[in-house]
């Protein structure tokens, strides 16, 4: 599958309805008692992208983005709205927003990560596609200075450090990102007389693993 690195029209995906999802296997055992056990590492997050819909203009955007996708074939970026930073919502990104790993003299490149916290339990997230400008960086409580200290690859969310952080200095960052998804149908139906009665097309994305 082929990957576009363009966003959905941002100000569609705007009110979609979406979330992560979990895959998790449950054996009832004779005795009342369960076993569970989950296949994936890493949730998917689904959305419905018709839900922003709002004009005929809006449709006529999501259908020449769809044929330009040549419908599931390939991916592309999608902002969700409910969580896009490294921060909580209502806080601006700072380069010590999140611990995403920390040196040992040898290593120079880093994936970034979002960890979400609940108790003494975590879930760390990578983060595949942060949005171009946003990322900021920061070894030991000191911000580095992209393009001289330090790169990032936008298709990856890779950071790659001009020398490799001392041993036990801590690597923060902080950054806005995209989900890599895809259309989930290969068909669109639309009509002009139900759009004005109120009612919006149902289009299905998916996240994809990239």
């Amino acid at each position: 599958m082929g990957f576009h690195e363009v966003r959905f029209p941002a100000n569609l995906s705007f009110g979609s309805v979406g979330g992560p999802e979990r895959r998790t296997e449950v054996v009832t055992l004779v005795n009342g008692f369960e076993e569970r056990n989950s296949p994936w590492a890493h949730s998917l997050r689904r959305y419905d992208a018709g839900v922003g819909m709002r004009s005929l203009d809006d449709v006529e955007t999501l259908i020449a983005f769809f044929e330009a996708r040549h419908g599931m074939l390939h991916g592309f970026r999608w902002k969700d709205w409910s969580d896009f930073r490294s921060c909580v919502a209502s806080a601006e990104v700072d380069y010590r927003d999140q611990v995403i790993a920390v040196g040992d003299d040898v290593t120079a490149q880093f994936q970034l990560i979002k960890t979400y916290r609940s108790g003494e339990h975590a879930y760390r997230r990578p983060i595949l596609k942060p949005v171009q400008g946003t990322v900021k960086v920061g070894v030991a409580g000191d911000v580095l200075q992209e393009g001289v200290h330090f790169e990032v690859d936008e298709a990856t969310g890779i950071v790659t450090f001009e020398h490799p952080p001392n041993a036990d200095r801590e690597i923060t960052a902080g950054f806005e990102f995209d989900v890599p998804v895809r259309f989930d149908t290969d068909h669109i139906q639309t009509s002009v007389a139900s759009f004005k009665a109120g009612d919006v097309p149902n289009v299905p994305v998916v996240e994809v693993r990239v």
